[in-house]
């Protein structure tokens, strides 16, 4: 069975441990890009959730795995961001799996 984690600053993403996801903390872009490429590696992860602090800076890393079925790699927003990237990630995902804008 597949897992999902996320990765983010510990204020951003501890809450995710409560859903019993994993919870990477890491505290800069280099950080974040060595855990995603051995979450991703690993093979054991469907979903790895990005804090949008570091996605816009891991975009070409991300879109590594734009094509892939696993992982799907899924900018998130969080508190400390404008919301502008993670939310329009998301929106971006959900037109390619609808077909269509659901706002």
């Amino acid at each position: 069975m597949y897992k999902i984690a996320v990765i983010g600053k510990q204020s951003d993403v501890l809450g995710f441990m409560a859903l019993g996801f994993r919870v990477e903390t890491v505290s800069d872009a280099a950080g974040a890009a060595s855990r995603l490429k051995a979450l991703a590696a690993s093979r054991e992860y469907a979903v790895i959730f990005v804090a949008e602090d570091f996605a816009a800076e891991l975009e070409p890393e991300i879109r590594r795995y734009t094509d892939d079925l696993i992982p799907a790699v899924v900018p998130i927003p969080t508190s400390g961001a404008d919301g502008g990237y993670g939310m329009n990630a998301i929106s971006e995902a959900v037109i390619r799996a609808v077909g269509a804008d659901i706002k």
